[in-house]
């Protein structure tokens, strides 16, 4: 089954050349172009694309606000920006209005097909230099948001090198209530096990 693909970018050579690209691959479907964000909140709409490939910057609505405005009305649609601009100042902005992905457009086209087909099954695909930045500016930000004070406690008490006996000791609750905290710190932050939450936490100076 093709993957149904609407390109949004408001430089038309760009925007063609990803087009007739595409068009020689079997799996994928162009459905449609825009050359601004507010295009491409209207083709959303009638398309009903499973991917949009959005630039930022365009004129009358940045992709930004129309990443924004399409994962409001439509959650199932997957975007992924395709950008000159790798700066914490578009990434950011950008992950936090919905998008999926994040490359540059300097990646070789067989690899952004590639990058669509792995976001079709889920996969969040951000080119290295937007990654570092989401590192950066979101872990702590995330840590915060998403773990309870105790939860937090935990994970410092964690990245010590503590066992949950230990951990029960220091902070006077039961063992049991310990592996409650730490299976939830690693459902919360997607971590697979205690040696990845310990790392987490120094690598964001928690400990």
């Amino acid at each position: 089954m093709s993957i149904r693909v609407l390109i949004v970018d408001d430089h038309h050579v760009v925007r063609k050349g990803l087009v007739f690209f595409f068009r020689t691959q079997q799996d994928l479907d162009i459905v449609g172009e825009a050359s601004n964000g507010k295009e491409a909140v209207q083709l959303a709409y009638s398309l009903k694309p499973d991917i949009i490939l959005m630039d930022l910057v365009m004129p009358e609505m940045d992709g930004i606000v129309a990443t924004k405005i399409i994962k409001k009305e439509h959650p199932e649609i997957k975007i992924m920006i395709l950008t000159s601009f790798s700066d914490q100042d578009h990434v950011i902005p950008a992950l936090e209005a919905g998008a999926a992905g994040f490359q540059l457009k300097d990646i070789q086209p067989d690899e952004l097909v590639t990058v669509l087909k792995k976001m079709m099954n889920g996969e969040n695909q951000l080119h290295p230099k937007a990654t570092s930045h989401v590192v950066n500016n979101f872990s702590n930000k995330i840590l915060v948001d998403a773990l309870t004070k105790r939860e937090l406690d935990v994970l410092k008490e964690i990245a010590k090198g503590k066992s949950n006996k230990e951990i029960a000791s220091s902070l006077f609750i039961t063992e049991k209530t310990v592996k409650t905290h730490v299976s939830s710190i690693l459902a919360k932050l997607g971590l697979a096990d205690r040696t990845q939450a310990a790392l987490y936490a120094v690598k964001h100076r928690l400990q």
